[in-house]
């Protein structure tokens, strides 16, 4: 795969690469990617995520699995008593008032039996390292056992479970997301963005 120069490469990192086959192109998002994989036309498509750029125009690419883009994954907090779970609740919404998720995502909060409460954390998979990351910067930390992946998400969903409380997490997307005709025609360019 033969990748165009790129000026001001850094600004891509988070992005993906579409390899079509016959040409590629740099700078598409994961929410044009998942558009592109639903159609017919791009399913066989291979997709690469943009890890770290470099000021040359290097980039460092990770290979992503299409069925990704069409799966859930999360992080689940768990604590023995409400009082602590709402306490992880608010503190994990209070975290995204303060610094906007990477991606939209769902938080929960659940009674699973008398003495077992979960905060759960749901959004895309192909957000994972995302999400990771800014819990990580924004320090936050339960003091119950924790789990994460798609497993869990179907885990939770299969739980018996009285829910609590929820809210929708929004990103702040820093990119237009291109659909229909538009993200079309950019499938034809070696430069999206």
């Amino acid at each position: 795969m033969k990748l165009p120069a790129i000026q001001n490469a850094k600004r891509y990192t988070g992005l993906y690469v579409v390899d079509f086959g016959d040409h590629s192109g740099v700078g598409f998002t994961a929410q044009e990617v998942a558009e592109l994989l639903e159609s017919e036309q791009f399913a066989d498509i291979k997709v690469y995520k943009i890890h770290n750029a470099y000021p040359d125009g290097r980039m460092e690419l990770k290979g992503v699995r299409n069925d990704l883009f069409g799966l859930e994954a999360g992080m689940f907090f768990y604590a023995v008593d409400e009082k602590t779970a709402r306490n992880d609740f608010k503190r994990l919404t209070d975290v995204a008032v303060v610094c906007a998720a990477p991606a939209r995502a769902k938080i929960y909060l659940s009674r699973l039996s008398q003495n077992q409460f979960v905060t759960a954390l749901i959004y895309p998979a192909e957000y994972d390292d995302e999400f990771s990351r800014w819990l990580l910067d924004n320090h936050y930390r339960t003091s119950g056992a924790a789990e994460g992946g798609a497993g869990a998400v179907q885990r939770y969903y299969d739980a018996q479970k009285e829910i609590l409380d929820q809210t929708q997490l929004w990103a702040a997307d820093s990119f237009d997301q291109l659909t229909g005709a538009e993200l079309l025609a950019a499938t034809k360019r070696a430069v999206v963005r």
